[in-house]
């Protein structure tokens, strides 16, 4: 039977085996409830006619829609008022929103609103991510933080049911909204991503902009049970990053979306701060890995708020070989 109990209850049992502020406590209690309002809308849009296009571009040059829009000012509104939160880093804003002049010890949130909402209206999942990081010093208003840096990371997923998936660097926790209550209640314990795995996440109509070493990946994956691995894989695409990393820790799998000739100069898709660091510090805490192809992505130092990284990530064993296959891509070319 699962374990039933709150968040809350999570969290402060939590504590009392190994300390946590209290204050961060009541910031990850925010997010929650920053998530549970963004589910609520989702769930509503239709009849709230929140659909659609938002009318402008954000920073990224993408095209708002309403949802993204709804979803950061959730996020900016709800968290705002936690008293240590220092500063805001929204995929949606050009620059971080201070909150209060930080001081040692106050938190940094990032985080990126709406993941995948060009699934809204075709009714897939989408979700939210988000990252926490401390500041160092009082006065400090620099938050391009490595991923090692962070405290705390995690997602909601809006789907079947809403769920919140969340690490503080002790293991990989799951919690599903009770539909009446609107509690998190922990249904998800230690989750784990196995070793090995037949199912990798790839968008294939890039096939022609890869570089060899992943095009060899998939092209073996595809080769099936007569082809050099032996074993028939299973391909799968939500455009969702979040719909996609939710699977691989509920059941194993690689998400790829590697650098190739259509991102190279945008150097990747993901962004650092607000997708590839904190997916990578969940993948990490759950028996996975996480890297660029060539750099564990939590080593990164990050040049820019909204920088973008080639982000490959899931199940130990398919992670270490792409990386092989980068770095046998990279002597081959050097020898030519």
């Amino acid at each position: 039977m699962s374990d039933t109990q709150t968040l809350r209850r999570f969290l402060t049992r939590h504590a009392q085996k190994a300390p946590l502020d209290p204050n961060l406590i009541f910031l990850l209690e925010d997010i929650a409830s920053a998530c549970r309002v963004i589910g609520n809308r989702l769930r509503n849009a239709a009849f709230e006619g929140t659909h659609g296009l938002a009318g402008e571009t954000n920073i990224q040059g993408e095209e708002q829609k309403k949802l993204d829009v709804i979803a950061d000012e959730a996020f900016a509104r709800i968290c705002g008022n936690s008293p240590r939160l220092a500063a805001l880093v929204s995929e949606e804003k050009e620059e971080a929103t201070w909150l209060k002049e930080p001081e040692a010890g106050d938190y940094l949130l990032f985080y990126d609103p709406l993941d995948g909402s060009s699934n809204i209206e075709v009714n897939l999942s989408v979700g939210s991510i988000f990252s926490i990081c401390n500041v160092a010093i009082d006065s400090d208003r620099d938050v391009l933080k490595a991923g090692r840096d962070q405290v705390c990371a995690g997602y909601a997923i809006y789907g079947p049911s809403m769920m919140l998936v969340l690490t503080i660097g002790q293991g990989v926790f799951g919690f599903t909204c009770e539909y009446g209550t609107g509690d998190f209640r922990l249904t998800h314990r230690d989750m784990k991503i196995p070793a090995e795995t037949s199912e990798f996440a790839i968008n294939a109509s890039r096939y022609r902009l890869w570089d060899p070493s992943i095009r060899q990946y998939v092209e073996e994956c595809l080769q099936g049970l007569t082809g050099v691995r032996g074993r028939d894989f299973n391909m799968r695409w939500t455009a969702s990053m979040v719909a996609d990393v939710h699977r691989i820790i509920t059941r194993g799998g690689v998400f790829l979306y590697p650098m190739d000739d259509g991102n190279r100069a945008q150097g990747g898709k993901l962004r650092l701060l607000y997708e590839a660091n904190p997916m990578a510090f969940l993948v990490e805490q759950a028996g996975g890995a996480a890297t660029t192809g060539t750099k564990r992505i939590l080593d990164l130092a990050p040049d820019g708020h909204h920088q973008r990284v080639p982000v490959i990530l899931g199940s130990e064993k398919e992670v270490e070989r792409l990386i092989d296959y980068h770095r046998m891509s990279a002597s081959q070319a050097e020898i030519s």
